[in-house]
């Protein structure tokens, strides 16, 4: 019997080892990762330079406590804030914790304010995380059942409507922030439209409100830029990443400039193993993999190839909409489609389904172009033959 909590369904595979774009399980099966461990697994597996910062680490020094000064952090940070155009970094180990950090951050500013209730403006269909508050930030009914009673102090409103922010601004005066994804990642990879994020930027300025990006998903290289907000051209107050950062080894960072560089002071904040040597070292490397490859734009070129492939392969009938940014792709289908994942598994493919009918692809940006091409027929063929199971069965 498996000592596990049943808080997942693992569908029937071990993996034991994997290089770049491919893991092996322990029969030596190989398959096509398309989902990088949920965009983590940016440089792929066994990336060396990664491999070497850690073991190099790891040889050296784990652990210090942030009681005491950390290189390998202040340079990470140093590192961070230059590509980004934030001022300062506070370090965690997740995404949700690096939300938690923006959360009390965003709560912290409005009593600075003297404002006794704080609030902030989410979004439906949003996903932050699955700690209390970040749970309560989320826009999904389903996954919050039976955790009540939520943390309070979120106002939401639909995406891409800036008319409700407006509403929302006449009729609450506790507002001090809005938390979003630039692209909704577990809502069914859902980008924002250019033009409401830019009303919603003047907008905060205007109010004296905080805009905070949940980049979690979509930072460290996924859709062509380091963060999506960069390929935009505009600018939040703060900005979240994980997942990606460490390339498996957990690290996620707070990100913030202007005001909200220095909100925090202090014991305000803190974390036992948040930028910690090991992780930074980890992170450093990803960072300077990202720049020195110019992975960025290789996002972007990858996720087309795998794009034509796709529909190629699938065909207009069985795809209802085809989303996203560089390699950070939603599939929408007519129906649901949480069986893919099996399928895909049979056929030696990774990928996962969110929101019910989207399939998910977040490859990592290492990939050959033959390798993104081989996915994109790959997972074609998958939905292609689900499409024509579901039409038979109705017909």
């Amino acid at each position: 019997m498996n000592a596990l909590m049943a808080t997942y369904a693992p569908l029937p595979v071990t993996f034991s080892h994997g290089t770049g774009a491919y893991l092996y399980d322990t029969h030596d099966v190989r398959y096509l990762d398309g989902l990088s461990g949920i965009a983590v697994t940016n440089l792929g597996h066994a990336h060396p330079a990664v491999t070497e910062a850690i073991r190099e680490q790891a040889g050296r020094l784990l652990h210090t406590s942030n009681y005491y000064h950390i290189a390998a952090q202040e340079r990470l940070a140093d590192t961070l804030t230059r590509v980004t155009g934030m001022e300062r970094a506070f370090f965690c180990n997740s995404g949700a914790e690096a939300n938690e950090a923006a959360i009390k951050l965003a709560r912290l500013y409005g009593h600075q304010r003297d404002i006794e209730q704080p609030e902030i403006i989410v979004l439906e269909d949003a996903f932050h995380g699955r700690t209390l508050a970040t749970l309560s930030a989320t826009g999904n009914r389903r996954i919050q059942a039976g955790f009540e009673p939520l943390v309070a102090g979120f106002v939401r409103a639909p995406r891409n409507d800036m008319e409700a922010v407006h509403n929302i601004a006449r009729n609450n005066p506790n507002v001090v922030a809005v938390l979003l994804e630039p692209i909704q990642g577990e809502g069914g990879i859902r980008p924002l439209d250019s033009d409401y994020l830019h009303a919603l930027r003047q907008f905060c300025s205007e109010q004296g409100w905080l805009l905070m990006l949940d980049e979690v998903q979509s930072g460290n290289g996924r859709t062509g830029h380091f963060f999506a907000y960069q390929g935009l051209n505009l600018l939040p107050d703060v900005v979240t990443t994980a997942k990606g950062l460490g390339n498996g080894v957990p690290i996620g960072a707070c990100l913030a400039r202007g005001t909200a560089a220095g909100v925090f002071a202090a014991g305000h904040h803190g974390s036992t193993y948040g930028g910690n040597p090991l992780a930074c070292a980890a992170a450093q490397a990803v960072v300077d993999t990202l720049e020195s490859e110019s992975l960025y734009g290789k996002a972007t070129h990858l996720g087309e190839r795998v794009r034509a492939a796709l529909r190629a392969e699938a065909g207009d009938d069985a795809i209802v909409d085809l989303r996203g940014r560089g390699l950070m792709l939603g599939i929408e289908l007519a129906r649901p489609c949480a069986d893919i994942m099996q399928r895909a598994l049979d056929a030696h493919i990774l990928l996962n389904v969110t929101a019910g009918n989207t399939v998910r692809l977040l490859p990592p940006l290492i990939m050959s172009d033959e390798q993104a091409d081989t996915l994109g027929a790959g997972v074609g063929r998958v939905i292609r033959e689900f499409h024509k199971a579901g039409t038979a069965r109705e017909g």
